[in-house]
């Protein structure tokens, strides 16, 4: 079977290593940055006012269009490739974040005031707690786009990755390595989902009312 020649010679690990490795460097900078670019949306109108036009630019530029500059530009490197998964996943989380930052309870915040709690006390236990569902669902939502635009960066311009490893299947019309690859692909993307994207979901929700 392909899948457990890959698995003996070592190249299905090193491959899924150096995806994992993009996915994980990519979805940090894109949560980290989009996180504080949409609350600052949503907490300033002027702001959002300026930053608005070039989020729905982003929301709508095709992926490949970014991928490919991101090469021209940078060249055929790790920092571009990252870069490019980065950005595609980026106006995702911005719009996620504006919603929940528009979305704040401004009675909680005036409850903050009138306890004199410090900005970082305020941050801790008003903000963070109401968007945590926001991050939640940008996380699921932005690893699922991020493990697909990754294996198009892989496929374009790197030297290894699970989408080099099908791009060069499908060059030699090796069907069962593709399909390999694609069902171990899948496999690990569910470990992560069950994992971790739904625990975090739940303990992002905990705090909510349920009804009985």
């Amino acid at each position: 079977m392909a899948l457990l020649e890959e698995a003996r010679s070592g190249a299905l690990a090193l491959n899924l290593l150096a995806t994992l490795a993009r996915v994980a460097a990519a979805f940090t900078v894109a949560i980290l940055f989009g996180s504080a670019i949409g609350y600052a949306m949503g907490r300033s109108a002027t702001f959002d006012r300026v930053a608005d036009p070039w989020l729905i630019l982003l929301l709508n530029l095709p992926a490949l269009v970014i991928i490919l500059l991101a090469y021209v530009w940078f060249g055929l490197t790790e920092a571009a490739a990252v870069g490019a998964v980065a950005i595609n996943k980026l106006p995702n989380t911005i719009a996620t974040l504006r919603e929940g930052a528009r979305a704040l309870d401004p009675a909680l915040d005036e409850m903050g005031q009138a306890f004199t709690f410090d900005p970082l006390t305020r941050a801790r236990h008003i903000v963070v707690p109401q968007l945590a569902p926001y991050l939640a669902a940008a996380t699921r939502t932005g690893l699922s786009l991020v493990w697909k635009i990754v294996l198009v960066v892989e496929l374009i311009g790197r030297p290894n990755g699970v989408g080099f490893a099908i791009g060069t299947a499908f060059q030699l019309f090796d069907v069962a390595r593709i399909l390999a690859y694609g069902l171990c692909f899948v496999a690990v993307m569910l470990a992560i989902e069950t994992c971790l994207v739904q625990p975090l979901e739940r303990h992002a929700s905990r705090w909510r009312i349920r009804k009985a």
